[in-house]
């Protein structure tokens, strides 16, 4: 066996870092992607043969929403940067996030209400609501809400949370690229406060309807926008099914954690990202 050999069968053969090597009692695969620490984080409190698959599929979705604030952060700095075509490209990445997220809810649906009975009590008051990653999202696509980071004071998620609401959203980067396009106006204030929700206004939308207008001019900005309500509707998507599985699973009972449940979902599966690219579509 050559030494090149050798190097490969160890896991340290070129274009494998050091770093990658197995220690003992595992293989490269797990160690690289800490497979050993991530299949150990199960740990059910009931005897519900559905409950390991609830945990695991909550943990998947978690998974999921960081992959989707990576890839749309990545989008919205690629924004800043006039990289538009390399936006696009990530944008479509994100995409396929997304079908994926919503496929998620595939596998509680399945779960009827008595196997969920087995199991609900040891919750306690976790909800989703509770999710830090979920609200980094909402954040970070427009949606924002001081009020939304005091549930999240006093955990681990808290300075992520109140970063993210000082951080220009990916809308904000939309906007502001228009008007380096000169299809926007400048903001009036050179430094908006990122706290708010973004920039609105009849302008916003002149601004888009200018681009839908002439769609061979305003070729990538076309794309742009479509990339962007291709977002929006995946999320009314995602909402509008998390919706009907919990009236599957619930009716119209409270949420865990005390919240409304149902009632609290039918409101905000009505909220959609971006309104100035749905509401600009009764214009043309």
């Amino acid at each position: 066996m050559t030494t090149e050999q050798t190097a490969r069968g160890s896991g340290q053969g070129p274009g494998c870092p050091l770093s990658a090597a197995a220690p003992p009692g595992t293989t490269p695969y797990a160690h690289y992607a800490r497979m050993d620490e991530l299949l150990a984080l199960q740990h059910p409190l009931s005897t519900a043969d559905t409950e390991p698959g609830f945990i695991i599929m909550s943990q998947v979705k978690e998974l999921l929403f960081k992959l989707l604030h990576t890839e749309l952060t990545t989008a919205r700095d690629q924004l800043d940067k006039d990289a538009l075509g390399d936006a696009l490209w990530t944008l479509r990445r994100s995409a396929r996030v997304q079908q994926v997220l919503l496929v998620s809810w595939e596998t509680f649906s399945v779960l009827s209400p008595a196997e969920f009975a087995q199991f609900r009590d040891v919750l306690g008051s976790a909800s989703g609501f509770q999710s830090a990653g979920y609200r980094r999202l909402e954040f970070l696509l427009g949606h924002k809400d001081a009020a939304m980071v005091a549930p999240h004071r006093g955990t681990a998620g808290h300075a992520a949370v109140a970063s993210q609401l000082r951080e220009p959203s990916l809308y904000d980067a939309a906007l502001a690229l228009l008007a380096r396009r000169g299809l926007l106006p400048p903001a009036d204030a050179p430094n908006p406060d990122s706290t708010l929700p973004y920039r609105t206004g009849i302008e916003v939308e002149e601004a888009w309807r200018a681009v839908y207008r002439d769609p061979a001019r305003h070729h990538e900005l076309h794309l742009l926008a479509e990339a962007l309500m291709d977002t929006a509707e995946q999320f009314a998507r995602w909402r509008y099914t998390h919706l009907l599985t919990v009236q599957r699973m619930l009716g119209a009972k409270p949420g865990t954690g005390g919240t409304e449940g149902v009632a609290w979902l039918a409101r905000i599966s009505e909220h959609r990202f971006f309104p100035e690219l749905w509401s600009v579509r009764s214009t043309l």
